[in-house]
Order: C-alpha cells, then sequence, then structure tokens
C-alpha cells in the first residue's frame, strides 16, 4: 500500500489512521452531526463543508447535520467514497487551507452516539468452532454441528430497539430459570455473557422479492462496526426449544461508535476455510471474502485492572458476509439502509480464542482467572467488557476503536 502523509499526528498503534477515516455521529453541545475519527481527533464533516472542503460536490447542505448516518450512507458508495478520499486529500496536505480552520475536535471532548438507526437486526451462527463448542457442550460430542449447519449460514431476527452504543451501561436482566429438579423460577440472570462479534451495515435497500448474490452482495454492505451481543445463558438454556433465542438475547446488544468502511478494509482481504461439503450454487463465491482483523475480549472489575480474556480473529468465519447476505435475501427479504447484520460468535480453534465465556470456562466448569486473583465463569455486576479489533498489515494499521460496557445489578422487580 502507497505509504500517505498525514499532518495530524498519531502513533503507530492509532486505530484511526489516514488509510482508515471511519464515520460516526457524535456532538459537542446537543447538535448530532457526522464526523470522522483521525489520531485522537474528530474531523468535523459540517464544518469542513462550510469551510468550503466539499464545494466540488452536489448534496444537501444540512446532510452532516443529523442523528444517524442513515441519510449520508444513502447518497450511495459512490458519494460516500468520494467524500471520505477527499478527507484523506485534505488530511495528507501539508499546505491544506483547512488546517487552522477549527474542523477538528478532541475525541476525549466529544459525545459519540449510536451510528445509525437500526430499522432491523439479524444475527448469524456463522463460526464454525463456536457452533461445534455449543454443540459438544449440550449435544453429542460426535456429531456436534447440526445437519444444516454447513449447507446454511443460520440466523435469527433479533430486536434492533435494544441495539446501544459503547459506554452505556447494561442492567443485568430478568428471565425465567430452570433449576434442575425444580420448578422454574423467575429471577435475574446467573449466567450473563458476552459475545464477541462484529456486524455490517447495509449501505443501499432491496426491494421485496429482489435477491442478491455473493457477487453483488458487498455492494449493498457500507460498513463494519465491532458487536457485543449480551446473552442470558441460563434464560436461553430454558426458553429456547422449540423457536430459538428470544428474551435471552433482545435485553442489550453493544456496538462500536465508528463505522468501518468497507473501503478502509479491502486490503485486508483473505480466504476463508474450505466449505465442506459444496455448498448450493447460490452460495458460491470466488475471491477472498474474510477478512484478517485481529480481535480482543477485556474484563475489567470495578476499581480494577483489566484482564484480556480472549484473543480471536474475524477471519476465522466460515460463512462470510457475502454468503451471509445473499442468503437473507434468497427468499425476497427485502433489506434497508442502515439494518445490521451480526456475525455470530466469533471463536478460533484454541481456548484463548474462544468468543464468549460460555466458551472459556466450558459452560461453568472451568473458572477463568483475572488478573487481580479473582475467577469469573460468567460476567458479574460492575464487571466492563471491553472488545477491540484492528487490521494491520505492511505497517498499515485501520482499527475499530473500542466497546465498552459496564454491567449494573438487576433492578427490583
Amino acid at each position: 500500500m502507497t505509504k500517505i502523509n498525514c499532518w495530524v499526528d498519531y502513533n503507530e498503534t492509532c486505530d484511526f489512521t489516514i488509510y482508515n477515516l471511519p464515520f460516526g455521529i457524535f456532538s459537542t453541545n446537543s447538535e448530532k452531526r457526522v464526523g470522522v475519527a483521525i489520531g485522537d481527533k474528530v474531523l468535523d464533516l459540517e464544518a469542513l463543508n462550510q469551510s468550503g472542503g466539499f464545494n466540488d460536490f452536489n448534496f444537501d447542505e444540512s446532510i452532516f447535520i443529523s442523528e444517524y448516518l442513515n441519510d449520508f450512507i444513502a447518497l450511495g458508495k459512490e458519494t460516500t467514497t468520494r467524500i471520505r478520499l477527499a478527507v484523506q486529500a485534505i488530511l495528507a496536505d501539508e499546505t491544506s487551507q483547512f488546517k487552522d480552520s477549527g474542523i477538528l475536535h478532541d475525541q476525549d471532548k466529544v459525545k459519540m452516539h449510536l451510528p445509525v438507526n437500526v430499522g432491523d437486526y439479524t444475527d448469524f451462527y456463522s463460526s464454525i468452532e463456536h457452533a461445534t463448542n455449543v454443540g459438544m457442550m449440550f449435544r453429542d460430542p460426535e456429531n456436534a454441528l447440526l445437519p444444516n449447519w454447513r449447507h446454511i449460514p443460520v440466523g435469527y431476527h433479533g430486536r434492533a430497539s435494544s441495539i446501544v452504543e459503547s459506554g452505556v451501561p447494561v442492567t443485568r436482566p430478568y428471565g425465567q430459570l430452570k433449576p434442575e429438579d425444580s420448578p422454574p423460577v423467575y429471577s435475574p440472570t446467573k449466567r450473563l455473557d458476552f459475545e464477541l462479534e462484529m456486524a455490517f451495515i447495509i449501505g443501499k435497500q432491496t426491494a421485496l422479492g429482489q435477491t442478491l448474490t455473493t457477487q453483488t452482495a458487498e455492494d449493498y454492505i457500507f460498513g463494519q462496526v465491532l458487536f457485543n451481543d449480551w446473552s442470558a445463558r441460563d434464560v436461553q438454556k430454558w426458553e429456547y426449544v422449540p423457536l430459538g433465542p428470544f428474551l435471552a438475547k433482545s435485553f442489550a446488544s453493544s456496538i462500536s461508535p465508528w463505522v468501518v468502511t468497507m473501503d478502509a478494509l479491502d486490503s485486508f482481504r483473505i480466504d476463508g476455510p474450505k466449505q465442506q461439503p459444496e455448498v448450493l450454487p447460490y452460495l458460491r463465491y470466488e475471491g477472498p471474502k474474510n477478512f484478517d482483523i485481529a480481535l480482543e475480549v477485556g474484563i475489567t472489575p470495578e476499581n480494577g485492572a483489566e484482564t484480556v480474556v480472549s484473543k480471536s480473529n474475524f477471519k476465522y468465519m466460515y460463512w462470510n458476509m457475502a454468503q451471509q447476505l445473499t442468503h437473507h435475501t434468497m427468499n425476497g427479504c427485502p433489506v434497508n439502509i442502515g439494518d445490521m447484520m451480526a456475525s455470530g460468535t466469533i471463536s478460533g480453534k484454541d481456548k484463548g480464542s474462544y468468543g464468549s465465556m460460555l466458551e472459556l470456562s466450558w459452560a461453568g466448569k472451568n473458572p477463568v482467572q483475572l488478573n487481580d486473583g479473582s475467577t469469573r465463569t460468567f460476567i458479574n455486576d460492575l464487571d466492563t467488557v471491553t472488545m477491540r479489533g484492528h487490521a494491520e498489515k505492511d505497517g498499515v494499521r485501520v482499527g475499530f476503536g473500542s466497546v465498552a460496557t459496564q454491567v449494573l445489578p438487576a433492578t427490583a422487580n
């Protein structure tokens, strides 16, 4: 990749380099607007627009003043890519007239918001290592995967209303639990868990009855965020038969605030796992469709230090995003701008890369040691779970920042 200089200083481990330039929604007062992350700054696209940075563009003057990125994304990839490249060119120009024009804000002095208005949310189940681990724990270890798993990208429709941005606390939910050898009880979950995931955001709508292909699907994906799909494992165990995830999943999901574009990730493509048996023709694809994105999860007790409990990678996904979205539209189901599709828990082949406490503690049998000497089988009240992700190749780094969420005790109910 060609080296690009930048007049905003940042160190080599920074996620938000000039090669990245993710989009998000921020505010410095009550007005929300579109920004771009660069180093430890936020570039204010509305301020840049008012200063003449986009004089060559033809769009609504108010496009950068918005509560969500949906209208910005709706400009289309051709336009949003041009905007990103224009910002990149400005940041690379040491003589730029915009250097001292007040277009930058310190990230630690702005408030970040949910980046998109999520109309619909789908969660997939696309890591073969995760699905195998769950099958070994709760079904026949010799036949851990269900018969359909290698043939279709399994998924379910979740609740968009409970997706929140990084920093918003999550309250331990109530639910029905089924203790061994006794009737069900109504109680706060005792097995609160994180799920290490990524999610892609739809950038172009389809019509009812329209189907996509693995060759066209990525044209409909704007970018990605980190995604923590919170789960109440004991609630899930009791309720999931016969219709699958419900209240154990719908109480909260947390996402990172910056949307990293597919343009920024293009250099980090990699071949995915070999799919056997061969998938049906509509799910076959050409070229590298997986992405080499290093992921990690840390747990921080109240007033304590963080312990990294998992290091995984998005490249492990058995079913890639193009296949997921193609399968999603196979029956003519429409997708809309801002819809979010989560990957499902991302686990690798060794214990240190498992993407949930369910796996790390093997359903509570093997407690995980933290740096302060305490242990966890699942997440305690007042713990903070932090997920991070970045791609790096040939000295170029593109990162997602983090999604950090503290768990609050259940309220009286």
